[in-house]
């Protein structure tokens, strides 16, 4: 019977780390995603299949976003805006990461919510001031945890999301992103 802590099948994820550590290449992964302009501040965007494990994976069905804006930046609502769900990646990945390493240290956690927010000044956006960063200022990360351990455990829980986290990571370290025309 597997053993799970917060939802976690933690035999099977040492199984995965162990297997990992002896053969390296099967941690690569290459995720993807794809875009179709609908109109005005409407897109549409899709992932399905990505590459991990050492072979593709297409087994799950098309999951779709709905991306916009909201009227006051000339969108409908048709959908949460870019910078949003990349609030909602990070959410995701931190909250993800911190479960998943408790759960391998043994630590149960009964729930775990957060919220975030990011300053952004659209004058960078459209171009109006080159002093005005063209994306978040600052963003901010709020959590509530319900675990029987103490406060100090729940920042450390915190900090452990946070390190290992890939959307973290990415955001807090930079990558290199290269926008080209596909021929």
């Amino acid at each position: 019977m597997a053993k799970l802590v917060n939802g976690v099948d933690v035999d099977r994820l040492m199984e995965t780390i162990d297997l990992i550590k002896k053969q390296p290449e099967i941690a690569r992964f290459k995720f993807r995603a794809r875009n179709t302009w609908v109109g005005g501040t409407h897109n549409r965007a899709t992932v399905k299949d990505f590459y991990g494990a050492c072979q593709e994976d297409d087994s799950r069905a098309p999951l779709v976003f709905e991306i916009d804006e909201p009227p006051v930046l000339l969108g409908e609502n048709r959908g949460a805006n870019p910078v949003e769900y990349l609030l909602v990646a990070l959410s995701g990945c931190v909250t993800t990461s911190m479960v998943a390493h408790a759960a391998a240290k043994g630590i149960e956690i009964k729930s775990v919510s957060s919220r975030l927010e990011g300053d952004i000044d659209v004058r960078g956006f459209l171009g109006l001031s080159e002093s005005v960063p063209v994306g978040y200022q600052e963003i901010r990360f709020f959590f509530k945890i319900e675990a029987d351990i103490s406060d100090q455990q729940k920042e450390e829980l915190v900090q452990m999301g946070a390190k290992y986290s890939p959307v973290f990571n990415t955001l807090t370290k930079g990558v290199s992103v290269k926008a080209q025309l596909d021929r």
